[in-house]
C-alpha cells in the first residue's frame, strides 16, 4: 500500500512552526467519550493531539509513519509511540475508547483506514477527525498569503489538498455523525513565526525540492512592508471536525 510521507524531512520545523488545537475542540469531543481507558492518535506527527490526550486518558497509543517525526514528538508516560500506516496496525481487537486523527485524513486511504478504525475500537467507541484551512490576518496580507498559496506554491499542492480546502466533504464518513460547531485557533506570531509555518507546508517542501530555492524568504521581503518585524499580529485559523460514532 503507497503512503504518503511529505513531512519527514523537516520534522524539527513542524514540531516548532505548526499551531496548537484549540481546548474547545478537546472538549467537544471529549464530551461524546464514554469511557477514557485507551486512545488512538493515529498520524500523530510530533505528538501534540496526544500529549493532549494523555491528560485525560490512561493510555495513548500514538502511530506515524515517519521516524523523523516521532524522534520530535513530545513524550509522555503514558503515550506510546510507533510506525504504523493508518490502514494497518497491530493494535487488539476492540481495544480504543477514542480514535483522532488531525490534520491527515486526506493522505490515508479512508476505506482502509476506516475498516482498521472498526477494527480496533470498541462499541460506541468515538472517531474523530479535523484539519483547519488557511489562516487570515487582514485584508492586505491576506490577499498576498492567497496569491502564494494559489500561484506561487500552488502548483506544488498534492491534490488531497482540494479535500482540505472542502473541509472534508468530499470524504465519505460511515459512522453515526455528530453535528459540530467551527473552531478557531488564534495566535500572535511575528513575521519571522509565520515564515517558519509557510516553510512548513508540503507544497513550500515540494517547491524547494524541485526548484532548489526557497520561496518564503521572496514572499518575506514583500511582506515586510505591511509587518514590521517585532510585531505580533492574531492570526486566526478555521478549524473544521468531523465526528462520529462507532457503533458495532
Amino acid at each position: 500500500m503507497n503512503t504518503k510521507d511529505y513531512f519527514s524531512g523537516h520534522s524539527k520545523l513542524y514540531a516548532t512552526f505548526r499551531p496548537s488545537y484549540p481546548e474547545a475542540l478537546y472538549e467537544f469531543i471529549f464530551r461524546h467519550v464514554v469511557n477514557k481507558n485507551n486512545a488512538w492518535d493515529c498520524a500523530t506527527g510530533n505528538g501534540q493531539v496526544a500529549s493532549y490526550l494523555a491528560g485525560y486518558f490512561e493510555t495513548v497509543q500514538a502511530t506515524d509513519i515517519s521516524k523523523n517525526q516521532l524522534d520530535n514528538a513530545i513524550e509522555k508516560n503514558n503515550i506510546i509511540y510507533s510506525i504504523s500506516p493508518a490502514e494497518k496496525t497491530s493494535f487488539n481487537d476492540n481495544q480504543f475508547d477514542l480514535i483522532t486523527v488531525g490534520q491527515a485524513l486526506h493522505w490515508f486511504n479512508a476505506d482502509a483506514f476506516y475498516k482498521e478504525v472498526n477494527r480496533v475500537s470498541k462499541n460506541n467507541a468515538v472517531l474523530a477527525v479535523w484539519g483547519y484551512s488557511v489562516c487570515s490576518i487582514n485584508p492586505m496580507i491576506d490577499k498576498m498569503l492567497s496569491d502564494f498559496y494559489n500561484n506561487i506554491v500552488g502548483p506544488y499542492w498534492d491534490n488531497a489538498r482540494k479535500l482540505v480546502e472542502a473541509h472534508y466533504d468530499g470524504i465519505p464518513f460511515p459512522f453515526k455523525e455528530i453535528a459540530t460547531p467551527m473552531f478557531y485557533i488564534k495566535v500572535n506570531w511575528k513575521p519571522e513565526e509565520f515564515m517558519g509555518y509557510l516553510t512548513t507546508w508540503s507544497a513550500t517542501q515540494k517547491y524547494i525540492k524541485e526548484n532548489g530555492t526557497d520561496p518564503v524568504p521572496f514572499f518575506g521581503k514583500d511582506l515586510s512592508s505591511h509587518w514590521g518585524t517585532d510585531e505580533a499580529k492574531e492570526i486566526i485559523f478555521p478549524v473544521f471536525l468531523k465526528i462520529g460514532r462507532i457503533e458495532k
